[in-house]
């Protein structure tokens, strides 16, 4: 879980546009972030196993 100032910081708009870093809204984690659900990975896999994500499913074959 990352510091509440940091999440913070991230918050702010950056000076410029590639400064921009991007976190998962719930843990605040930075690496491993999928944009299309704003979450990081390991959040994701929780809510998707689940069955929180609509549409997402564990796949088998």
């Amino acid at each position: 879980m990352a510091k509440k100032s940091v999440i913070a910081r991230a918050l702010k708009t950056p000076k410029y546009k590639s400064r921009v870093v991007r976190r998962c809204f719930r843990c605040g984690r930075k690496r491993g972030y999928m944009r299309d659900f704003d979450l990081c990975r390991i959040c994701f896999r929780e809510l998707a196993n689940e069955g929180m994500i609509p549409g997402i499913r564990k796949s088998s074959w």
